[in-house]
């Protein structure tokens, strides 16, 4: 009888644990595919950057080049006027950064602790803002800025930071419906005795919300402040539309390739494809620093600001 239920157990230990090999075998599978639709990219582009015109053309050499040069990457540097580009680029992505934590975190703390009419409604119009794709509405948002007073007065805000930092200090700029919503759920689920101290210390709403709410919402501010940063740096869309003629990365990589091949004529397309990816290499250097200097921070933000759980 024993032996009998000993045999079960056995025959029940082996299933769970093939059970559990096949869970990690399949797991397993998803995440070599995962990682190899988002790195091979990138492998290649770093291969293609170190990697000389000669060994484009030989047929034996797959990612790893046989002459290993740096010349493509002075001459992305050179052609990206790298200095002066990424200091105009890091300037503008900095001061929307800043703006629009400040104009974001107070528009979420109003929808997390305040009732007024209309509430669900505005707080359905943010959400219609993240899932409503800003090129339906870019003839407008290019008219506005070109055209931009009132009252008879009218300036063009074109080939400047003003559209930019406008949208942002206003709540409006790049994701900020996001970034809205992050700092409500955040804000939603700080305890309301710290308020009500407050209160009772003859604290109104703005002293609250900058003495209280804003040092205890560090982990959001930190979370929004990296999405920010880093999708300011990289955004094509309102760089090409507002400020096509200033000196910012994301306008200069897209115009990069035609300018190589017909500004300066260096040679075939296949060093011009060389020359861009070391250029994207330098464009992606002080993001990957960034990241690298505050992960810690951001993982811990992301997890206590709501995005997940």
């Amino acid at each position: 009888m024993f032996k009998g239920v000993r045999v079960k157990n056995n025959t029940a230990k082996m299933a769970n644990t093939l059970r559990e090999l096949g869970l990690s075998l399949g797991r397993g599978i998803i995440l070599a595919g995962i990682m190899f639709v988002i790195l091979t990219p990138l492998i290649s582009i770093i291969s293609d950057a170190f990697m000389d015109e000669v060994d484009v053309f030989n047929p034996l050499i797959f990612l790893i080049p046989e002459t290993f040069t740096l010349e493509n990457f002075r001459m992305a540097f050179t052609h990206l006027n790298y200095v002066s580009t990424l200091g105009t680029t890091m300037g503008l992505a900095l001061s929307a950064m800043v703006l629009q934590v400040l104009a974001c975190s107070l528009t979420g703390y109003g929808f997390a602790r305040f009732d007024f009419p209309g509430k669900n409604v505005l707080f359905g119009v943010v959400i219609l803002s993240i899932v409503v794709p800003v090129q339906s509405y870019m003839v407008s948002l290019f008219t506005q800025f070109r055209f931009f007073g009132a009252f008879g007065w009218e300036t063009n805000l074109l080939n400047t930071f003003g559209p930019v930092l406008i949208m942002s200090s206003l709540g409006m700029g790049l994701r900020s419906g996001l970034f809205i919503y992050i700092f409500r759920q955040f804000f939603k689920g700080l305890p309301k005795d710290l308020e009500e101290a407050a209160l009772i210390d003859g604290a109104g709403w703005l002293r609250t919300y900058v003495s209280i709410m804003l040092p205890n919402a560090a982990s959001a501010i930190i979370t929004v402040s990296v999405f920010s940063f880093v999708w300011q740096y990289n955004d094509t869309f309102f760089a090409s539309m507002f400020m096509q003629q200033l000196n910012l990365m994301p306008v200069r990589l897209v115009s990069l390739p035609g300018f190589l091949q017909h500004g300066v004529s260096i040679g075939s397309s296949a060093f011009v494809t060389l020359v861009v990816s070391a250029a994207v290499l330098l464009a992606i250097a002080p993001v990957i620093i960034l990241y690298f200097g505050i992960q810690r921070f951001f993982m811990e933000g992301v997890e206590r600001s709501g995005i997940v759980g």
